[in-house]
């Protein structure tokens, strides 16, 4: 089973490509992650926003592994906490079924694009730079891993 982060940008602060790395590399063979990212379009003054968050959308989507699960990360998405995403960890898990989450780029996600995305999450009521959502991600796909390992990693309620 992979797990698959499709990520838009590129050069992220060293801090952001450790934190990431830190995380992914705790991960075990079982469940690897892989962190893929998409090139931003370029955006200025004048930027025709619409139009490059629908080329990113088209990235995202092409680099969406065949059958693999789709969930795009979205503030109006479904909240989910960490003990449901590692029930959803271990049932990948079980179905050995390959994941892909799209974390999309300053504006997020082409509107059209997600609502044909079947699963949207949102991590957090707050709003954060989408590259800090790297890092958080992939150390919840961690935690969610540590849990049905039954790892003391996690020491939540």
């Amino acid at each position: 089973m992979r797990i698959k982060l499709l990520a838009v940008g590129t050069r992220m602060p060293s801090w952001v490509v450790q934190g990431y790395q830190e995380y992914a590399q705790r991960m075990p063979p079982i469940c690897q992650l892989e962190l893929q990212e998409i090139t931003a379009k370029k955006r200025g003054k004048n930027a025709d926003t619409a139009r490059i968050l629908r080329d990113e959308a088209e990235l995202l989507k092409s680099a969406v592994p065949d059958n693999a699960i789709t969930i795009a990360l979205d503030r109006r998405g479904k909240h989910i906490d960490t003990e449901n995403l590692a029930r959803h960890m271990q049932q990948w898990i079980d179905e050995s079924q390959d994941v892909a989450i799209l974390i999309g780029g300053p504006e997020g996600i082409d509107a059209n694009f997600l609502n044909n995305v079947p699963l949207k999450w949102s991590l957090s009521a707050m709003t954060f730079a989408h590259p800090v959502v790297r890092v958080m991600l992939a150390e919840q796909l961690y935690r969610a891993w540590s849990i049905n390992a039954n790892l003391p990693y996690h020491r939540g309620d």
